[in-house]
């Protein structure tokens, strides 16, 4: 299955021993352009990249994460040392052919099981209009 999370952390604030008492971190020099800091794009490097959030009146950083190869996905009944209440989300435990994986502060965006064909939904009536244009094993060539 492929699984689409969000995961939260608290804002992290860096500190420049080169800034002085007062000093704003103003959006350039806490968010450089990435060609600028690094001498390259973003997309041609394998980092994490959390953008920073509102919750409840206050900054926090966010992640999307996809995880292809996992088997089950299960939610602790009781919260785990890990949670946080001042975040959203929670642990969820990712179970995947190595073994299982807790993902802090996390939720759910999506799971798909992509080894399933789509079928059409059961108790859903064929009306005349979808056999229109299609053969059946029945049919006389």
């Amino acid at each position: 299955m492929l699984v689409q999370l969000r995961q939260y952390k608290h804002e992290e604030v860096q500190f420049d021993d080169n800034r002085t008492t007062g000093e704003s971190q103003t959006e350039d020099t806490v968010n450089p352009d990435a060609e600028d800091y690094f001498g390259t794009d973003m997309d041609d490097l394998d980092v994490e990249t959390w953008d920073t959030v509102e919750h409840e009146g206050d900054p926090i950083q966010r992640r999307s994460l996809t995880i292809d190869g996992v088997t089950a996905v299960s939610v602790p009944r009781e919260p785990t040392d890990a949670d946080d209440p001042d975040l959203p989300g929670r642990t969820l435990q990712l179970r995947m052919g190595g073994g299982i994986e807790n993902i802090a502060q996390a939720e759910i965006v999506e799971v798909q099981d992509l080894e399933v064909e789509a079928e059409p939904a059961e108790g859903k009536a064929a009306s005349d209009d979808d056999s229109h244009g299609k053969a059946s094993m029945d049919d006389e060539p």
